[in-house]
């Protein structure tokens, strides 16, 4: 969670090729077995995470484990 710099959606051109310059560097980690790409999380080394989740669902999904471990 810490280590996570941008959430995006795929569907512009600039976040197209970001993620394939990544995987030809081998720095994508696809997290969607399969299912389509909603999200894609930049990480602050370099990775950058495909999710089969919205940037919106993933927002709110950090939110609440951030308040959780502050409990």
């Amino acid at each position: 969670m810490n280590r996570v710099l941008a959430i995006a959606n795929p569907d512009s051109a600039p976040i197209r090729r970001v993620v394939s310059r990544a995987g030809e560097e081998g720095l994508v980690i696809n997290m969607t077995y399969g299912r389509k790409i909603e999200g894609v999380i930049f990480l602050d080394s370099g990775h950058i995470v495909l999710a089969p989740s919205r940037p919106e669902e993933i927002v709110e999904r950090l939110r609440s484990q951030r308040g959780a471990d502050s409990t």
